[in-house]
């Protein structure tokens, strides 16, 4: 990745006799009110709608089973709502006349891990055409899919599991399209040195949706029943698609408002990055590349924990500390709304400390990522112990999402350093190790639970933090930040 120095002498090279031009191009570097900035917020809200529609059914669980609300905790010293509070919950849902499964604990897993069954077959393609073609039309669509067949969820769970589980890995692959495609305009859009503010600003759209839903679900279940969580933030995905398809283009040199100040800005700032695309793919030089490997691995592992909590989060706080749902629903978005926050502030921290000179790139990257799996992994540990106190918990489960939210400018976008010119392919290879953990780790999850709903959720809290630890290692032995041989441009000698 570039230094400061590096940038000014990318300009220098530019003939440009005009002072105001310069200016207007300096200001471009520090100023927010810029398209790239717009672009950064719109994904924002992309990334909102679609972790909205993923998380929707984590919550609208606890209401549509009837056997979740059950506990067998026989320590009376627990911090819980009262029993009048949950007396008048069981009351409200059954006014609600609102469906109830029963699903056992194996189906819940099954079908909260659905979403991601078909999902690591997806971005591969994805971001491929998105990379070759543009990410426009295929972030575009990928969001309308997603949000037309969440409207449907409520009558496929009427209809029977199975239909159910067809319609969340249909979902599930659509909503890669959004998750993978959204990288290759990065490539084109992201000066080196607003890489990890730009990319945290639009990637925060995901714990605030994860936030809102959880916040808002249990209310919405309590005012009008499971089924609207599905039909409003449904709703609110297709509005979002009225936003993407006349504000959004593939890159700076073809949108029709950006000023000449902030085209030349970006321009001058890719133009020695090697970032341009082609059809062909140095597949043989990928898979001998341990650098590619340890972001692979560090995908995998991360993803686990981040998928074990994002499923089963409102569960723990509902069965373990006997949570009504309105008020599950609450504390779980604790965790994400402090997360949203701190994803934005750790890539504004990464970005001033490359700036700066302060910490190499490759340093940057493996302290973030060791920061936010360790804490965030250890802290996760002691919860069963702790399961007693409900601040203490609440407090943990915060702690954990607010250094977990470091690996975001870490290595989980290590891969635009080491390769920006594959940047779509290379998330979407990353999106299938993800997708592959998101689908077996809450299905795990469930076969613990359901051995043993004491020592289940200490077990799914051991191993999750053993994976990422063990990720951790070896990214931090093979990770790097400098641009691979086999991602530069290959560059060609006339006689």
């Amino acid at each position: 990745m570039s230094t400061g120095a590096d940038l000014k002498a990318r300009e220098g090279g530019i003939p440009n006799d005009s002072n105001l031009n310069m200016t207007q191009e300096q200001s471009f570097k520090k100023g927010c009110c810029s398209l790239r900035h717009g672009l950064a917020f719109i994904l924002h809200l992309c990334n909102f709608s679609v972790y909205t529609q993923q998380m929707n059914l984590s919550i609208a669980i606890t209401a549509m089973v009837n056997t979740t609300a059950a506990s067998s905790h026989a320590n009376a010293s627990i911090e819980r709502p009262t029993t009048d509070s949950q007396d008048f919950w069981n009351e409200t849902l059954q006014e609600s006349k609102a469906p109830v499964y029963d699903w056992t604990p194996e189906i819940q897993g099954i079908l909260l891990s659905s979403l991601n069954y078909g999902s690591f077959l997806a971005p591969i393609p994805t971001g491929y055409v998105a990379g070759v073609f543009g990410a426009k039309y295929v972030v575009g669509l990928g969001l309308l899919v997603s949000s037309v067949l969440t409207l449907f969820i409520p009558l496929a769970a009427e209809a029977g599991v199975a239909l159910l589980i067809v319609l969340r890995v249909i979902q599930g692959m659509s909503q890669v399209m959004v998750l993978t495609g959204q990288y290759s305009m990065w490539a084109k859009w992201a000066p080196p040195l607003e890489r990890s503010q730009l990319i945290t600003i639009a990637a925060s759209g995901s714990m605030l949706g994860t936030f809102l839903v959880l916040i808002a679900g249990g209310l919405l279940c309590q005012a009008l029943g499971w089924p609207y969580i599905f039909y409003i933030f449904g709703g609110i995905g297709c509005a979002c698609c009225l936003l993407w398809f006349p504000l959004v283009y593939d890159d700076p040199q073809n949108h029709p408002f950006i000023s000449t100040g902030e085209k030349r800005y970006i321009m001058c700032s890719l133009a020695q990055e090697d970032c341009s695309l082609g059809w062909s793919l140095p597949i043989k030089a990928m898979v001998k590349s341990l650098p590619l490997w340890a972001i692979v691995v560090s995908y995998f592992c991360e993803y686990w924990l981040l998928f074990t909590i994002m499923a089963y989060t409102p569960t723990y706080i509902s069965s373990v500390l006997q949570a009504n749902l309105r008020d599950s629903g609450i504390l779980s978005a604790l965790p994400f709304m402090f997360g949203c926050v701190c994803i934005i502030l750790g890539g504004l921290l990464a970005d001033f400390l490359l700036s700066r000179n302060i910490l190499r790139l490759v340093t940057i990257r493996k302290l973030f990522t060791a920061l936010g799996v360790l804490v965030s992994s250890g802290i996760l540990v002691p919860l069963p112990w702790v399961s007693s106190s409900l601040s203490t918990t609440m407090a943990f489960l915060v702690l954990s999402s607010v250094f977990a939210s470091l690996c975001d400018s870490g290595a989980l976008i290590n891969f635009l350093d080491i390769a920006p010119r594959y940047a779509g392919f290379l998330k979407g290879l990353l999106q299938v190790f993800s997708y592959l953990a998101g689908g077996i780790a809450p299905t795990v999850a469930g076969f613990f639970i359901s051995q043993d709903s004491e020592f289940g959720w200490r077990n799914v809290f051991l191993l999750a933090a053993a994976i990422d630890v063990v990720g951790l290692l070896f990214y931090l032995i093979f990770g790097r930040a400098e641009v691979q041989d086999w991602a530069k441009e290959p560059t060609f000698t006339h006689l």
